[in-house]
């Protein structure tokens, strides 16, 4: 996902999309402390997915 897609959403769109992005994150730890993650280049696209997400809402917030 793309910042710019992330600057068009709401706050609310925001902040579901990063507890849908923690738990998919979660999952993953759990897959990989198991030994059943195949792909493990997702678990670093999903902590950058969470990375963008943060820094929209931050700047949101310092714009209020």
């Amino acid at each position: 996902m793309k910042a710019s897609e992330l600057r068009n959403k709401s706050q609310a769109d925001l902040d579901k999309e990063l507890n849908e992005l923690l738990k998919a994150q979660f999952s993953m730890r759990m897959q990989l402390a198991t030994q059943q993650l195949t792909n493990t280049s997702q678990l670093g696209k999903v902590r950058k997915d969470i990375a963008r997400v943060r820094t929209v809402m931050t700047e949101k917030a310092a714009k209020a």
